[in-house]
């Protein structure tokens, strides 16, 4: 199915000299890695992943905890992908009209939100279809303002690089939220901990967006 979007080889050719001019991408990383926006974009990333990997390693674990049966976390996962589909686009449209950083904090935000009330909330079927709807709704939906925050910042021409650092951190995030979230089962019997250190981690998530340089918009509408 990719075969029709190859670019014809004149093409191809003609942006490659277009390209050749200003910085390699050994100082385009050079660059980033100094810059504090985007390593605040990193440290966001990386919260992200820690969610995302704790919750659908262990919510099915959760589940089993307060009794219930084994399908109220099967259904819970599917209704979080259903969501993370309507979220991402959601978060995508929105980045057009939008501050992105504004987007990442007020998502980070309500995960922060939506466990604290999942907390002292009663564990029934419904607490968990609602608690898996508002968490897949921000799931990935992070993706497109990180995505595109990073090309506001340093262009195009490197994004493909520039956010894979980006998912790596995202990544190694997951590593940690699958195996601390191991850990804490293993050494108290639930799961209480990682959801306080998931309020922590998202709050500060939240509030590291905001000292990203980035410009509204608005102002970036130029009038030909």
């Amino acid at each position: 199915m990719a075969l029709p979007l190859r670019e014809k080889s004149s093409v191809a050719e003609k942006r490659t000299v277009t390209q050749a001019d200003g910085v390699t991408l050994r100082e385009q990383l050079r660059i980033s890695f100094k810059d504090r926006s985007y390593l605040c974009l990193h440290a966001g990333f990386f919260t992200c992943g820690f969610h995302i990997a704790f919750l659908v390693t262990h919510l099915p674990g959760e589940v089993n905890l307060c009794g219930l049966p084994a399908s109220v976390g099967a259904a819970s996962i599917a209704i979080i992908g259903l969501a993370n589909v309507v979220g991402s686009i959601y978060a995508g449209w929105l980045g057009q009209t939008q501050r992105m950083k504004m987007i990442l904090f007020w998502m980070y935000a309500s995960r922060a939100f939506a466990i604290a009330i999942y907390l002292v909330a009663p564990k029934t079927e419904l607490t968990f279809y609602i608690f898996a709807a508002v968490l897949g709704f921000t799931w990935l939906a992070t993706v497109p303002p990180t995505a595109g925050l990073i090309g506001k910042l340093f262009g195009p021409r490197y994004l493909g690089t520039l956010f894979g650092f980006a998912l790596l951190s995202h990544q190694i995030g997951g590593f940690f939220g699958a195996w601390l979230g191991g850990i804490a089962f293993v050494q108290n019997g639930s799961y209480e901990w990682m959801w306080y250190a998931d309020i922590v981690l998202a709050s500060i998530a939240a509030l590291v967006n905001l000292p990203i340089r980035e410009a509204h918009p608005k102002s970036l509408v130029t009038v030909s």
